[in-house]
């Protein structure tokens, strides 16, 4: 019995010890005394029930200390409460102390709360970075098309990355700037002659302003040529008037049919008009007879001059058409 009471006592001391370690870093209060940064043992044990890492906030601390900056432990936690990057911040504020730009903690502490990584903004403050644009096609005045690609060099501008614009706004605007400059061109020969031109004209434009970064230069990496678009243009163009024709050359014909179909609807109505009306001359004869208005005489006399006629037609008309005429006739 007393051994189990005497186990039971070293496993409750042990997680006792473990406790009291966790809630009260002694090790880590030493190497912030040795190391010259003033903190508590209390204030340390205070960090653990607010819910703030001693380690981030201690080691932090050392390294600002050894760096020469002035920052304190309310500054440090109230930025890790924030959901900040304590040691980005710190490395940030060495790295600009050390290239002599200016950054107070109170703007390293926003930039890192607004998303961008401090740190690697003052790094290309201090190196600049260079940015590749995408293949960007334009067409110059006399309808052939170029394809360039731009390097653009730039630099972080620390006062204006809270509410600065991106990369994407670069590569926007400076794709916006080349496309312009190959358009104002006469000749695709004069850019493929002077692409520095491209550089210069985007340049004067300032299209940094309102973005996160200063650009430094704009260099043409490369420029090919595509296709010839005024040519294709003028082919489509052609090609359509063509369509157009057509369809007009359609339509005429298609009314030129119906109007000739109308004119021999309307001489077959006038033909068939002529034989009743031929048709009524025997019936007229007839009536003539028996009213005694018309005699033989003047019948045969009739029949005649009607003979004399025919015979005469026959004469003038061509050897085809008597030909045709007498075929009608036996029909």
């Amino acid at each position: 019995m007393d051994t189990m009471m005497l186990l039971v006592v070293v496993v409750a001391a042990i997680i006792f010890l473990f406790v009291f370690l966790y809630f009260v870093p002694i090790n880590l209060w030493i190497t912030a005394i040795f190391s010259g940064v003033k903190v508590g043992l209390f204030e340390l044990v205070f960090m653990r029930i607010r819910k703030v890492p001693p380690s981030i906030i201690v080691g932090s601390m050392i390294t600002a200390t050894k760096a020469g900056l002035k920052v304190t432990t309310n500054e440090l936690e109230t930025h890790y409460l924030a959901g900040g990057k304590v040691p980005n911040v710190i490395k940030a504020l060495i790295s600009a102390d050390k290239a002599n730009i200016s950054l107070s903690f109170k703007q390293a502490t926003a930039i890192d709360l607004a998303g961008r990584e401090v740190f690697e903004a003052v790094q290309i403050s201090v190196n600049p970075k260079v940015i590749t644009t995408p293949k960007v096609a334009a067409v110059a005045a006399d309808g052939i098309q170029l394809i360039a690609i731009a390097r653009v060099t730039v630099r972080a501008n620390i006062q204006q990355l809270v509410g600065g614009a991106g990369e994407d706004t670069i590569l926007a605007r400076v794709g916006e700037g080349i496309v312009t400059s190959i358009g104002s061109a006469a000749s695709h020969k004069e850019v493929l002659e002077n692409p520095d031109k491209i550089s210069k004209l985007v340049l004067e434009r300032g299209l940094d302003a309102g973005t996160a970064f200063e650009i430094l230069s704009i260099d043409i990496a490369d420029v090919d040529v595509g296709t010839n678009i005024g040519a294709k243009l003028q082919i489509d163009q052609a090609n359509a008037d063509l369509k157009v024709a057509e369809a007009k050359a359609e339509e005429r014909r298609a009314m030129a049919v119906a109007q000739e179909q109308e004119m021999k609807a309307v001489s077959q109505e006038m033909r068939a008009k002529v034989i009743l009306a031929e048709a009524e001359i025997p019936k007229a004869i007839a009536e003539a007879f028996r009213a005694g208005n018309l005699g033989i005489m003047d019948y045969y006399r009739m029949r005649n001059i009607q003979a004399d006629t025919d015979m005469r037609d026959s004469i003038a008309k061509p050897e085809s058409t008597q030909g045709k005429s007498k075929s009608e006739g036996k029909k």
